[in-house]
């Protein structure tokens, strides 16, 4: 494996992500910009917070792929919501992309994001060999 994780337990007293994760040297490195739950057909964006994670996920798997990369190979993730209550029903999505990666993570609700109706921005961090 590429990384290497450094738990304290701190983390696990709150979610499914690791304190801290080491990359090895040598490795090629992926970082996102903030990837929300648009429609790549233009089609817009899902009125709820399930919807646009849906989306916002997968356009963090198809371009992980474009750089033959997995979800495993994600160091580093942060999480961007308008709207605590949301926090819940975006982290079932989370878990059902990420499965048992645990990959370091900070999640933030902020007032707004670039278009008001924005509910979720992702970005990530990958390395692989």
């Amino acid at each position: 494996m590429a990384h290497t994780i450094h738990d304290i337990g701190v983390a696990s007293q709150i979610g499914s992500y690791s304190d801290a994760i080491e990359a090895k040297p040598n490795l090629r490195w992926l970082m996102t910009s903030g990837t929300p739950g648009l429609a790549l057909s233009g089609d817009g964006l899902p009125e709820d917070i399930t919807g646009q994670a849906e989306l916002a996920w997968q356009h963090i798997i198809g371009i992980l792929g474009k750089a033959g990369m997995t979800v495993t190979d994600i160091v580093k993730v942060t999480q961007y919501l308008t709207r605590a209550d949301d926090i819940a029903a975006y982290a079932k999505v989370r878990t059902r992309y990420l499965g048992q990666t645990r990959p370091a993570s900070m999640l933030l609700v902020i007032p707004q994001l670039v278009w008001p109706e924005i509910l979720v921005e992702v970005e990530i961090i990958a390395a692989k060999a």
